[in-house]
């Protein structure tokens, strides 16, 4: 199971019910944070699920509506007791972000370790996700979008243990990943499962153009968080102009790519009511969503034939 929720989905400026990106994902009790705007910290006060479980952030880029809520969240990380280290990970031009946002938070009782992400991106590992971050268009800056994966191990198969005579008492070792000893023989757990059982996959990207590297990195997913910055097609110059990417943009991506389902993030502020907009993009892909501050999604995980969107309906 993996809990997600837009804390804020803002672009450029928060407007009194609207603050600037940050997504809240969480994965058996433990934390992290994609983007940090201004906002951020009181989104989660709201949202209630904790700061002290939060154990790192990733930028997708250094604009101000990305960034700025970072020294408050340090500072809200430091009151709740954190003492573990707290990660960060990012593009070209991290550590200088970082320490020129820091000024102006006082030493703080736990350590940070920041990670620069080189420009064709990279891969880590957090709360048991795989992450991997892969370059996006946003017009010459430094900019990258997010593919997480949750992994399912494969299911423990009862009809292997006993043809390899594995008493019953043994089985749950095997199914906690432990090998058993069977006299002199070793039985691992990989010699009593089935095949692999499909996971959960989010992708998550805002400010950019559609570009290859997206569409490489779509397929397969569950859910796409996708920036839908402009919904009026008479603003399409301007998301040209200032490569960002129209609503229904986002929904061709969705549909060509054969995502589960779509949710649209990362609003202008001349974009009063996203809902509104919607029409155009579902008429382009059906199962495209609005986000809104404080969405909280559950995706558990889906039978081989089904998706993990099921919980947006």
């Amino acid at each position: 199971m993996l809990e997600l929720c837009t804390l804020g989905t803002g672009g450029t400026l928060p407007l009194a019910d609207r603050a600037l990106s940050s997504l809240y994902v969480r994965e058996n009790g433990r934390g992290f944070l994609v983007d940090c705007g201004e906002g951020t910290q009181v989104g989660i006060r709201k949202l209630g699920w904790g700061f002290k479980c939060l154990d790192g952030l990733a930028m997708t880029h250094f604009h101000g509506d990305h960034c700025t809520g970072l020294p408050g969240l340090l500072l809200s990380l430091e009151k709740a007791g954190r003492e573990e280290t707290f990660h960060i990970w990012g593009p070209r031009g991290l550590k200088q972000v970082v320490e020129g946002l820091c000024v102006i938070v006082p030493k703080l009782g736990f350590p940070v370790m920041l990670h620069e992400l080189p420009p064709e991106g990279g891969e880590f590992e957090i709360i048991g996700l795989k992450i991997k971050a892969f370059p996006v268009d946003h017009g010459g800056i430094p900019c990258l979008g997010f593919r997480l994966q949750l992994e399912r191990a494969a299911a423990f198969d009862p009809e292997k243990a006993k043809a390899l005579n594995v008493p019953v008492s043994e089985w749950k070792k095997l199914q906690a990943g432990e090998s058993v000893r069977m006299g002199l023989r070793k039985v691992r757990p990989e010699d009593v499962t089935g095949k692999k059982r499909k996971g959960i996959t989010v992708v998550f990207s805002t400010d950019t153009r559609p570009c290859e590297t997206l569409r490489k990195n779509l397929p397969g997913a569950d859910l796409a968080i996708l920036e839908g910055m402009y919904g009026e097609e008479e603003k399409r110059p301007q998301a040209l102009k200032n490569h960002h990417m129209m609503m229904v943009e986002a929904a061709e991506l969705a549909r060509d790519a054969g995502v589960g389902a779509l949710l649209l993030t990362h609003f202008s502020t001349s974009l009063e009511d996203p809902e509104a907009c919607l029409p155009a993009a579902r008429a382009v892909f059906e199962k495209t969503f609005a986000a809104s501050d404080g969405l909280a999604v559950t995706l558990r995980y889906p039978k081989e034939e089904e998706n993990a969107w099921t919980s947006l309906c």
